[in-house]
């Protein structure tokens, strides 16, 4: 597992609070060394902090691959996320740039939290100490410190989005009641399942090693039969990558031929709440999860009322976080070095100029020698 690019793929964006009589003076856009020498290309500077050439080009090198987990798409369609995710990349640096300001100006705390987190991608990852966590980062090139400074500015600007933002979109029940009466009939559906899962990998293994794999994945059904979370278990035992994070989510089926006809006929024999035997297939084996289970027909509003409540959450807290950010963005000083673009940039804002610093020129008169000091005069 791709462990630094699973955290990078985690989130930002938001928040600072410098008026512009307290912004840094301009400074050129590059940091130099004594002799002149281009050490990083500085292309964005948000307050005091500044954003280089290599911090743009690392998160646009991670685009693709975040973008195809998010997207579940695949062809044209995906070509066409990838290309409007990396048109917003500097937005989203910016962004996250200002949500880290805005914490500290709040004085928020995440130490426990990123102590919470890196134990999970330990345990996610099937390591058995934060030690070996550290190996296993470092082994992918990537400094420890920086790794845990990533989470460290998530933590941040969740925390950051949840008091600011989160707290003031409300959804009432009234509110879902009326979008179910004026959406009906995008609740008649067919029979469908929202499904999860735990995998374990068989990988290179054979003979006593899969009879094993397969014990443990029986091991972990039992657990859940005892009342243990699934997606708590999925997140810290399943070697699927690309669902283990959010709990093993899959997502929506029908019978439409999309699941083999063993797993289809497995999980619409199941209500909600249940899971399958474990069951072989080519990579290992997987425990599903049946997290919804929708009759054929028309849906009635309390089997459907917590999915149209998250649908209105995201529907306000997208132009909720727009605004706030816009207001983070005329409270800050934001400059972005010609041919690179904010996307989020306010329309009419006054435009910094940053100038590159005037060499020294040396002053022939102070050539001149001066007198030395007369000894014991």
């Amino acid at each position: 597992m791709k462990i630094g690019s699973a955290v990078r793929g985690a989130g930002a964006v938001i928040v600072c609070a410098a008026l512009l009589s307290l912004c840094p003076a301009p400074l050129a856009a590059q940091t130099t060394n004594t002799k002149g020498t281009v050490i990083e290309e500085i292309i964005a500077r948000v307050n005091n902090e500044i954003i280089t050439l290599s911090d743009y080009n690392k998160a646009m090198k991670a685009v693709p691959q975040e973008t195809q987990q998010d997207c579940a798409c695949n062809g044209a369609q995906l070509q066409t996320a990838i290309a409007e995710a990396e048109k917003n990349v500097l937005r989203g640096m910016i962004d996250q740039q200002l949500l880290i300001q805005r914490a500290k100006d709040m004085n928020i705390d995440v130490t426990t939290d990123v102590v919470n987190r890196l134990d999970g991608i330990r345990k996610q990852n099937n390591l058995a100490t934060i030690d070996d966590l550290q190996k296993a980062v470092e082994q992918e090139g990537e400094s420890w410190d920086d790794f845990k400074q990533q989470i460290t500015n998530n933590a941040l600007t969740q925390e950051v989005i949840r008091q600011e933002v989160g707290q003031q979109v409300n959804i009432g029940p009234e509110d879902v009641e009326a979008y179910y009466n004026a959406h009906k009939s995008e609740f008649n559906r067919p029979e469908e399942v929202v499904l999860s899962q735990i995998l374990l990998s068989t990988d290179g293994k054979s003979g006593a090693d899969i009879d094993a794999v397969k014990k443990r994945a029986e091991d972990l059904r039992q657990r859940v039969l005892n009342g243990e979370d699934f997606a708590t278990l999925a997140k810290r035992y399943s070697e699927d990558t690309g669902t283990a994070a959010s709990g093993g989510q899959l997502g929506v089926y029908q019978k439409d031929g999309s699941l083999s006809k063993p797993i289809e006929d497995a999980v619409f024999a199941l209500q909600k709440g249940q899971v399958t035997e474990p069951i072989q297939v080519k990579s290992g084996f997987i425990i599903l999860h049946v997290d919804q289970h929708y009759a054929a027909g028309q849906q009635p509003l309390e089997v459907v009322r917590d999915e149209i409540q998250n649908k209105l959450y995201e529907q306000q807290m997208d132009p909720a976080m727009r605004k706030y950010l816009a207001q983070l963005r005329e409270e800050s000083y934001v400059w972005v070095k010609p041919g690179y673009t904010d996307t989020a940039a306010i329309p009419g804002a006054t435009v910094i100029q940053e100038v590159a610093p005037t060499p020294d020129i040396p002053n022939k008169k102070s050539k001149k020698k001066l007198p030395l000091p007369k000894v014991g005069g």
